[in-house]
């Protein structure tokens, strides 16, 4: 599981390749996030961003390439989704899956690393350490007012800040968040930009996104991908200046 090589970077991908029937989806993509920074990742449908963050949490196997984590202790390539998801890389998909029956709280409480087991349910008892936990996420994701609220009655923005909650509570180290703001009022996007940064304090996030005003908001590092590689990294304003960037991703 030891890497051979060491890096600053908690995740660190040097040379990927992924080809689906010959199509590569994934072509010589390099990327290194730093422990504690949160990066926004953009680009044209079919760039390879969903592709990315598949190989990230070993949904997909890359052809060739590194993917090390945690300053290159650890080969992700060899290890499958459960045992990547124990290591801290927490996903939040575009589409929220929260557990529309349970209430708000219920569903941090179903999140959190418990025993899930007919024994452990039964007989389990929230800890002292739990209830903070679960005090720190509602304040964190804005939902303390709605925790008895059944989650299926949230708005939208709401569920998507649950289901953010819902990764928090399992403590990973890394956030993949992937179109969180897909749907959202104008207020709740602006919201959901100052919750992430909130976040940031304490994670290393990556964002995929398509609103360039949230992007802007965010005020992190933008990478672009096209074509299953790097086309540009930069401030907002540099990546947005680029030519390339202009004619494949933002047009005119």
């Amino acid at each position: 599981m030891l890497a051979t090589e060491t890096t600053s970077a908690l995740l660190y991908l040097n040379g990927v390749h992924v080809a689906f029937d010959g199509f590569k989806a994934i072509n010589n993509l390099s990327l290194a996030i730093e422990p504690g920074e949160m990066r926004a990742i953009i680009g044209p449908n079919g760039a390879g961003k969903t592709t990315m963050m598949d190989i990230i949490t070993g949904k997909t196997k890359p052809d060739t390439g590194d993917v090390f984590f945690d300053g290159g202790k650890v080969d992700l390539t060899l290890l499958d989704e459960t045992r990547i998801a124990e290591l801290g890389i927490g996903r939040k998909f575009q589409k929220p899956t929260v557990f529309e029956s349970q209430t708000v709280e219920d569903n941090l409480l179903l999140a959190l690393n418990v025993d899930h087991r007919v024994r452990g349910t039964l007989f389990w008892r929230e800890t002292k350490q739990e209830t903070e936990t679960i005090e720190r996420v509602l304040e964190t994701i804005r939902l303390r007012d709605a925790r008895e609220v059944l989650a299926g009655s949230l708005s939208h923005g709401q569920k998507q800040w649950l289901e953010i909650g819902m990764l928090l509570a399992q403590d990973p180290k890394l956030l993949l968040v992937d179109e969180p703001v897909a749907g959202m009022t104008d207020v709740e996007t602006h919201q959901t930009a100052e919750l992430l940064k909130e976040i940031n304090r304490n994670k290393t996030v990556v964002v995929v996104e398509h609103d360039m005003t949230f992007v802007r908001a965010l005020g992190v590092k933008v990478t672009c991908l096209h074509e299953g590689s790097v086309l540009a990294e930069g401030t907002i304003d540099d990546v947005s200046a680029n030519e390339r960037v202009i004619e494949v991703y933002l047009g005119r």
